[in-house]
């Protein structure tokens, strides 16, 4: 973010607003680099620090209280410090936090997991980043292959096997349909990059052309099946059934990523648009905060991880705590009809930003379906990586911080996407829509354009 692209006035009261904020800053990035533990959270001025939630509400050191819809990056479906999660919790730490054993509910969250799931057998650990880790080593295991197929654009956890092409450059990345392998960091194993081959996602051409040269040599093809670090963008029509019909073609295992999606539709992303993987990874949102992760499958690929043969492994894996965590959400907080009540605000949310957009005639689009859905700068619908670079990325950090000094998070980075938690309320809709209103103005009066930020 450019500070001389966001008009003056905004960064002066975001800065008036949050004084306490850039303290911490000053003294902790001599101790954290940039001054945060997670490279996302970082922006300029300085970054907003935080004291308490509870509810839809969070508040920064300084008191400041916000409607929050960034739910901790779509982590907290079920909101801030739930009152039935937090009572669970007392009890349940008070029994111990870690065994180094497993604990009896673990039984109970995987029978409500492979019910709601469709998944035959599962196994627990803490992470996005693991789950998806696991996945792979898994899926070159049982095929014998060593080579992954995943889609421009889309993150899936920042271990190298799939810190590739996340947000690659245009010339970097290549033809539109046969794109390069682009490592996401320094440091990375050549080796291990030129072993993930990259499509482009939403085009079943791009896939058939990349596989007819790699096929033979790839384990699994994994995504998620709503992209959800481009913004929010939704499978064409027939595009998850294509990837299907392409991993049976080649022998190929199909994984769907819904570390995010599992906990914004009620079966997952596989139940909402009917395509079932061979495999799935689930976290965030099913253990309404707390670290759980859950890699999952067909029967016969899940019993390959033999001790010794296959390793899976893990101190905090299955934690008695998040277990419990997640037992208490999937089981009596975030069901179908918590869930349907959220999504019915989110497209209360959708239809009032598409209404004020309209009318201040400001070139954006909005893309939902049910709780989540993103504002992108553009006239375009995004559709993959490409389409979303053509986005005005400027305008979206206007957007950012001139709605957090109205008191409202919408979400935190142009490529991520909002989440409406089951206690956001009415009222926080229309309040956040009437900020919005205010903010429209300034985005209109201000043309800026910049680039995207150049992946290493």
């Amino acid at each position: 973010m450019k500070l001389d692209k966001i008009p003056a006035s905004e960064v002066e009261l975001y800065k008036r607003r949050t004084p306490g904020s850039a303290r911490i800053f000053e003294e902790v990035r001599n101790l954290v680099p940039f001054g945060v533990n997670s490279n996302y959270r970082y922006f300029e001025p300085h970054p907003i620090y935080m004291k308490r939630a509870r509810g839809s509400r969070i508040w920064d050191v300084d008191g400041n209280e916000y409607i929050d819809f960034n739910m901790a990056f779509g982590a907290l479906g079920i909101g801030h410090s739930h009152p039935k999660l937090v009572e669970a919790m007392k009890e349940k730490i008070e029994n111990g936090t870690i065994y180094g054993f497993e604990p009896d509910e673990a039984l109970e969250l995987a029978r409500i997991i492979r019910q709601r799931f469709k998944v035959d057998m599962m196994k627990f650990s803490s992470t996005g980043l693991e789950a998806t880790f696991h996945a792979l080593r898994i899926a070159r295991a049982f095929t014998g292959r060593k080579k992954v197929l995943k889609f421009e654009g889309c993150y899936h956890g920042s271990h190298d096997y799939l810190l590739v092409s996340v947000k690659p450059t245009r010339f970097k990345a290549g033809h539109y349909l046969t794109p390069n392998s682009v490592p996401g960091s320094q440091g990375m194993i050549e080796e291990v990059v030129k072993n993930t081959v990259v499509a482009q996602f939403n085009n079943l051409d791009s896939v058939e052309r990349v596989m007819k040269v790699h096929g033979n040599d790839v384990a699994a093809i994994i995504l998620e099946p709503i992209a959800m670090n481009m913004g929010f963008v939704p499978p064409k029509k027939g595009f998850l059934e294509g990837l299907r019909r392409i991993c049976d073609e080649y022998n190929c295992l199909l994984i769907f990523d819904e570390i995010k999606t599992g906990g914004k539709f009620y079966s997952g992303a596989a139940g909402y648009f009917g395509v079932k993987p061979d495999m799935m990874t689930l976290g965030k949102a099913i253990a309404g905060g707390f670290p759980l992760s859950v890699v999952a499958g067909r029967k016969e690929i899940m019993e390959t991880i033999v001790p010794g043969v296959i390793a899976h492994a893990g101190t905090f894996n299955a934690n008695p705590v998040a277990i419990r965590a997640g037992l208490v959400t999937l089981r009596d907080i975030l069901t179908e009809e918590a869930l349907n009540y959220a999504s019915r605000l989110g497209d209360d949310l959708a239809n009032g930003f598409k209404d004020i957009i309209r009318d201040n005639g400001i070139k954006a689009t909005v893309q939902h379906i049910g709780v989540s859905g993103s504002l992108v700068f553009s006239e375009r619908e995004v559709v993959d990586w490409r389409s979303f670079m053509q986005a005005d990325i400027g305008k979206w950090w206007i957007f950012l911080i001139a709605m957090m000094n109205r008191g409202v998070i919408p979400n935190f980075g142009p490529d991520e996407q909002w989440t409406v938690s089951t206690q956001h309320t009415k009222e926080d809709v229309e309040i956040t829509l009437e900020k919005f209103k205010e903010v429209a103005k300034i985005i209109k009066e201000t043309e800026v354009k910049l680039p995207i930020v150049e992946a290493v």
